[in-house]
């Protein structure tokens, strides 16, 4: 089964090109924010490589946040028309969930966290075999508030586990675990595992359902919430 998976929830967006169990190819494209913009580049360099083309392609899979507004909305509207242009089927699936598949048979549950600003986090607990299974689902919170949710030894993965370091330390102590930074980075091929699964058992989503899985508000219906509040 050939997917094409793309994740733009995040500073470092990366697209994957998969074949049953096996990596064709990945592009990470680093801490960047413009680089959803070389999102179709990139997916154009991955097929060229691989000598297929989107209708040489089994189904398509993205993430839909929690994550970056922009970023999210980026990646679903590209995969959107992909599957549009092609037929082909869709699977959307958790930014935390793929994030935390960097760490598979893990055998401490894993805290992916997303630095959400505004002084919060997005995250969520999960217990990582073959799958993840969610523990505590995602969510967006203060990072003490997030905390405060630890009561085992947990792995901190993700950008938001990188700026709040010393927080976590301070707060969980020995319980808290930290892996090696290259672990932080999301990546589409963790994406591509979940979606392979969803895809062989049919779980494929609607394109109507296909949507940003945002948990708070962006600035602009925040912006228009206080303008018809006057």
């Amino acid at each position: 089964m050939k997917i094409l998976t793309v994740d733009t929830s995040s500073n470092c967006s990366s697209v994957s090109l998969s074949d049953d169990a096996t990596l064709l190819g990945e592009c990470l494209l680093g801490e960047d924010r413009s680089n959803s913009g070389r999102l179709m580049d990139s997916i154009s360099s991955l097929l060229q490589a691989a000598r297929l083309t989107p209708d040489g392609l089994d189904c398509f899979a993205v993430s839909l946040g929690p994550g970056s507004f922009t970023g999210v909305r980026v990646g679903i509207a590209t995969v959107k028309g992909l599957a549009l242009a092609t037929g082909k089927p869709v699977v959307g699936f958790s930014s935390l969930a793929m994030l935390a598949m960097n760490l598979p048979y893990s055998s401490e549950q894993v805290a992916p966290l997303f630095d959400a600003r505004k002084g919060e986090v997005y995250g969520a607990l999960y217990r990582c075999g073959a799958l993840p299974d969610a523990v505590v689902p995602d969510t967006v919170l203060s990072p003490q508030d997030f905390l405060a949710l630890v009561k085992h030894p947990t792995i901190f993965v993700g950008d938001g586990a990188v700026r709040y370091r010393e927080v976590i330390q301070e707060s969980l102590g020995a319980l808290a675990i930290f892996p090696p930074w290259h672990a932080n980075l999301p990546r589409a091929c963790a994406g591509a595992v979940i979606a392979r699964e969803a895809a062989r058992e049919g779980k494929f989503t609607p394109l109507a359902q296909l949507n940003p899985t945002y948990l708070r508000a962006s600035e602009a219906e925040i912006a228009k919430r206080k303008r018809e509040s006057v």
